[in-house]
């Protein structure tokens, strides 16, 4: 099993910034963010993944 790292904070805060335009994206219509506010989410969440299993990013 790889041991996990906790994420930099800028790592978090852009993976957090990808997930909330998602959720935006979703419930306002922003022309290239509605679009794939799907992909964004899970952009964030392999944002945030790799942060804590690649030691340094």
């Amino acid at each position: 099993m790889p041991r996990l790292n906790a994420p930099t904070q800028i790592v978090f805060l852009i993976s957090l910034a990808l997930a909330l335009l998602a959720v935006i994206g979703f419930f306002v219509t922003i022309p290239f963010v509605s679009m794939y506010a799907f992909w964004l989410a899970v952009a964030g969440y392999v944002v945030l993944a790799a942060s804590c299993v690649l030691k340094g990013l």
